[in-house]
C-alpha cells in the first residue's frame, strides 16, 4: 500500500507526463504511422496507451548517476519507422521545457531540477516525501 504522500506526488507527475504527452501528439503524432497494436490517440482513457507517445516519470535510486537519485522521464515512440536524431532532440526539448515550466507550478515547495543525466531526462532535489 502506497503511502497517500506519494500517491499525491506520483499523480502530479502524472499530470504533467500527460500533458508532455499531449503536446507531443498535437505537434508530431501525425509524422509517424502507430504500430498496428497501438490505439489511436483518444481511444483509451489513458494516454500512456494510446496515440504515438507514452510520457512517463519512473523513480530510479540513482546508483550509478551523476544526479543521484530521481526520476527519469522516459518517452516511448509507438512506430516501426525511423525518427530522426533531429525530431528526437526537437521532442526532448519540448518534453524538458514542458517539465520546467510545470515542476514550479505543482511542486512550489521544492528545489527541484530538470536536465540531462547522460542520455536521460532526469528529475532530481528534493524528493523528500516528509514534506509533500
Amino acid at each position: 500500500m502506497k503511502h497517500h504522500k506519494l500517491r499525491e506526488w506520483e499523480r502530479k507527475l502524472k499530470n504533467i507526463c500527460d500533458e508532455a504527452d499531449a503536446l507531443l501528439e498535437d505537434r508530431f503524432g501525425r509524422m509517424y504511422r502507430l504500430r498496428t497494436n497501438r490505439p489511436e490517440r483518444g481511444e483509451t482513457d489513458n494516454p500512456e496507451m494510446d496515440g504515438l507517445f507514452n510520457v512517463q516519470a519512473v523513480f530510479t535510486p540513482g546508483f550509478r548517476s551523476r544526479r543521484g537519485r530521481g526520476y527519469l522521464i522516459e518517452v516511448e515512440i509507438s512506430t516501426y519507422d525511423d525518427v530522426s536524431a533531429e525530431v528526437k532532440e526537437d521532442i526532448r526539448e519540448l518534453v524538458l521545457s514542458v517539465f520546467r515550466e510545470k515542476l514550479p507550478e505543482e511542486f512550489p515547495e521544492r528545489k527541484l531540477e530538470i536536465g540531462m543525466d547522460g542520455n536521460m531526462i532526469k528529475i532530481w532535489g528534493d524528493l523528500n516525501l516528509g514534506t509533500l
